[in-house]
């Protein structure tokens, strides 16, 4: 049979319709009679009797479990008891003949019911209360962690939320890093998004970007650079419980990430670039917009559309929400920041420069001139070197280029092209490896002050007439330059043997040797001399 109340109604509907015996219905059902009695007198079933073990070893260390378990509520959390460390010291400090696991199975279930036995002591419920948020006045903000194939590579990212709590306006953005200049970065892009900043306060947990130690109760010292940007943008932080236990007072926004990473970003995006994933989020926001909250009869974006106005205006001027800094350039011309490796021009080893460190970029400053961008990186001992900082280095040590690290990543980025690869293949057969490397550095240092495709069809002119020298480049580099001027009627070139035909050093030099005509001389002008000389004596 199934459960006892079936079993009960299957033995009164018998009794009722064939008469049958007490024990006939027991024998039919395979229980006792005193069974077939309680199911005639009742339909329900009657509560079966619990048995009460006795329990000698748990009324032994009860009391002293209790004890420890009482004393962790006013303990900081990271220095509580656990389950080890009790049967640690009932072992020690009372002899206890107990093992661990009956040790830890009852401190499993005696820490919750000490903790609620204090909260009733206290006057404490455990529970809920809806809350009603005024218009423009609470936001929360938190990052959820996120996946993506970033150049078919699975890699980390950090979704940033931010939340209106009264309409539940959320805005989204990714980032590689939760570092402090993605979360500047991130509340600028959200005030922007929603045209205002609320005018009360926003909800944090305790990140590292904007605490800096967490002191009793909501007390908090913040970083410098967080309370700089609080006072440009005016507004208030406000700091939940540290732990889960402080997870549901900014509950909106831990949802909402969640809610965003499901409908959105499943299946996990495959993607080029951050900002393109981000083009994608801003996108889903609009999208959002139409959706219901909690069964709501409006909007996410008609209650915005009135919760707007309520917010306090953007400040005119922007803040710098890069990270600067100072550091010194090293001999290998590069500046460590954030364990990371970033080139510079070779000109400044050993000086002093500024870098500007965002969330996508860092950028070098020399004084005030742009001397270097890269792209931040966020792999520790990871470097990116541009193979045009070298190039001073590499012209008195030409040796170096081949096994240069800056070169294998201008080969991996396609900085450094196969027609580069051609002219350096062909400048070393014609004038040896370490000047045909000089002939090669020399066409790069053109990439400077030309055009990038005016360079290229200058080096693939080159190769085509078989001159393989940096000056035959420069001159064709220029003729296709898009910035070379032409006049209006342009001077008639000089006749040529050859539309294709280039005139090279060394051919004006073997024309120079065969040349049969007599070496100049300047005997005519002794005689004059010699003229002077005899007018002055006389």
């Amino acid at each position: 049979m199934g459960s006892r109340v079936e079993l009960f109604a299957a033995i009164r509907f018998d009794w009722q319709c064939s008469g049958s015996s007490i024990r006939a219905l027991a024998d039919k059902y395979g229980v006792h009679r005193r069974t077939v009695r309680q199911a005639i007198e009742s339909v329900v079933p009657p509560q079966r009797r619990s048995t009460h073990r006795a329990t000698p070893v748990l009324n032994q260390v009860r009391g002293w479990i209790d004890e420890m378990l009482r004393q962790d509520l006013d303990a900081p959390r990271k220095q509580r008891h656990t389950a080890r460390r009790i049967f640690d010291r009932l072992v020690d400090e009372h002899d206890a003949s107990v093992s661990y696991s009956y040790v830890a199975k009852c401190v499993n279930r005696r820490r919750p019911q000490i903790v609620a036995e204090a909260r009733d002591r206290a006057g404490v419920v455990d529970g809920f209360v809806p809350q009603t948020h005024e218009p423009g006045a609470e936001a929360e903000v938190d990052f959820a962690d996120l996946w993506v194939y970033l150049a078919d590579e699975l890699t980390k990212c950090f979704l940033f939320t931010l939340r209106l709590s009264c309409s539940g306006r959320g805005v989204h953005r990714v980032f590689r890093t939760q570092g402090q200049e993605a979360f500047l970065e991130g509340h600028e892009y959200a005030f922007d998004r929603i045209g205002g900043v609320p005018y009360r306060h926003i909800r944090y947990d305790n990140l590292k970007s904007a605490v800096r130690r967490v002191l009793f109760g909501r007390e908090r010292i913040e970083s410098q650079r967080w309370q700089q940007f609080r006072s440009h943008y005016g507004f208030t932080a406000w700091y939940t419980i540290p732990g889960q236990e402080g997870a549901h007072e900014k509950g909106g926004v831990e949802g909402d990430g969640g809610r965003f990473r499901r409908n959105h970003l499943v299946p996990v995006p495959r993607i080029g670039h951050i900002a393109e994933l981000n083009e994608r989020l801003t996108a889903a926001d609009v999208a959002d917009g139409a959706r219901h909250i909690n069964g709501r009869k409006s909007t996410v974006d008609a209650d915005f559309a009135a919760e707007a106005p309520f917010l306090l205006p953007l400040p005119t001027d922007r803040f710098d929400t890069a990270l600067s800094r100072w550091t010194r350039v090293d001999r290998y011309a590069q500046v460590t920041v954030r364990q990371c490796y970033y080139s510079v021009p070779a000109r400044l080893i050993g000086q002093r420069v500024r870098v500007a460190l965002s969330a996508e970029d860092l950028r070098v400053f020399d004084g005030s001139r742009l001397v270097a961008t890269h792209p931040r990186l966020t792999t520790r001992a990871s470097s990116n070197l541009v193979l045009d900082h070298y190039l001073e280095i590499l012209m008195g040590k030409p040796g170096a280029l081949p096994g240069s690290t800056a070169l294998a990543q201008a080969r991996s980025s396609g900085a450094f092209t196969s027609t580069h690869e051609a002219f350096w293949a062909a400048a070393r057969a014609r004038h040896g490896d370490a000047e045909g490397t000089r002939a090669l550095i020399e066409v790069l240092l053109l990439h400077r002050r030309l055009d990038r495709d005016a360079v290229m069809t200058g080096i693939r002119a080159a190769l085509a007439a078989g001159a393989v020298t940096a000056d035959v480049v420069a001159i064709e580099a220029r003729k296709a330059s898009p910035t070379a001027t032409v006049t209006s009627t342009p001077p008639a070139p000089p006749p040529r043997r050859s539309e294709t035909a280039l005139v090279t050093l060394q051919a004006r030099q073997q024309a120079l040797r065969d040349d049969a005509r007599p070496a100049p001389s300047v005997a005519g002008y002794d005689e004059l001399l010699a003229r002077r000389a005899r007018r002055d004596v006389s």
